[in-house]
């Protein structure tokens, strides 16, 4: 007999994490939990504003769902039985987990990745004044892979090139959720290049982005908040270059793992993408890592204190889960 258990956990955030939408001090995540036959399995998300989620209503939506679940719902019909979202995704990985410790099974292997090495994430900068962005990223210089929050009122062009004078070595993500315009789109586009940057992320609202179609695009553009599943990818043809996937967007490792198949199938790049969450929340993800350009997981580096036992970090190398954390 299957037993859910459902929880509303928060871990502070180091500091402060700002983006073009706002500010927290805390990750508050949705965990849920599926016990069988003396084994349970894990999955954790995070609700997401911009989509219209929040925490009640995920664990509601989960709550809900529990006679299904107890009574043995598998991967596959949970794909009808939510739409793609957080809540989606707790129960999917929750699910994976579960059948990797029955099954003694890998979650890795189930998926079909052979090899499961260790990669290297991104470290994310968040938005501020140019003087304190470019002092965050000089204590962060280290890093190969630094992502930098942008789109703030006024002066991301400043922005860009402080943050590049602080970190000559680094590749550098330009990430502005949404947070640029129409008007302004082709001197920051040009700013980025002249810099050096790798990629810019999602510069406009989603729902414009359609203008994207015709630019010039000096830097490849990548797409964040205009990509959630498979039925969200045919429009993207044009429009982006890469994609950024996430389980909270896709509803789970599951559809993740199509979606992925499907954007490379059209020609796009991949970046493996988080909210931030715990460990728990990153090493589902880590099954798709093997085939990213980017990988960005560096949810469990921001936090001031992870889950135990959570991902083991070198530096900004991250190594795949122990059976223990997840899969």
């Amino acid at each position: 007999m299957r037993k859910l258990d459902v929880t509303i956990d928060r871990f502070p955030i180091a500091g402060k994490f700002t983006i073009a939408r706002g500010s927290r001090t805390e990750a508050v995540v949705v965990t849920a939990t599926i016990g069988e036959d003396g084994a349970a399995g894990r999955g954790e998300c995070v609700p997401y504003p911009r989509y219209g989620e929040t925490v009640e209503g995920v664990a509601a939506a989960i709550e809900a769902l529990r006679p299904q679940i107890e009574a043995g719902l598998t991967r596959e019909a949970l794909q009808s039985a939510m739409p793609a979202g957080a809540a989606r995704n707790a129960v999917d990985c929750a699910l994976w987990d579960l059948d990797a410790k029955r099954s003694g099974i890998r979650a890795h292997v189930t998926a079909g990745v052979n090899r499961w090495p260790p990669v290297t994430t991104a470290y994310t900068i968040s938005l501020d004044t140019p003087e304190a962005m470019a002092e965050a990223t000089a204590r962060a210089a280290e890093r190969p892979i630094l992502k930098v929050k942008f789109g703030g009122p006024g002066g991301d062009l400043e922005r860009i090139a402080a943050v590049r004078k602080a970190a000559p070595d680094a590749t550098l993500i330009a990430d502005a959720n949404e947070g640029w315009t129409r008007e302004n789109l082709a001197a920051h586009l040009a700013a980025c290049a002249d810099a050096g940057y790798a990629l810019v992320e999602q510069p406009l609202p989603a729902k414009e982005d359609e203008f994207l179609r015709g630019i010039d695009r000096p830097v490849p553009i990548l797409a964040d908040e205009s990509v959630h599943d498979r039925p969200s990818l045919d429009r993207l043809v044009g429009l982006y270059d890469v994609i950024n996937i996430k389980l909270d967007k896709t509803g789970g490792l599951t559809e993740a793992l199509a979606l992925a198949e499907a954007a490379e199938a059209r020609g796009f790049s991949l970046m493996i993408g988080c909210m931030v969450g715990t460990s728990l929340a990153m090493a589902p993800a880590m099954v798709l890592a093997p085939r990213a350009r980017f990988v960005d997981l560096d949810g469990p580096l921001l936090l001031a204190k992870d889950r135990e036992p959570g991902l083991t970090y070198e530096g900004s190398i991250v190594y795949p889960p122990l059976p223990a954390l997840w899969g």
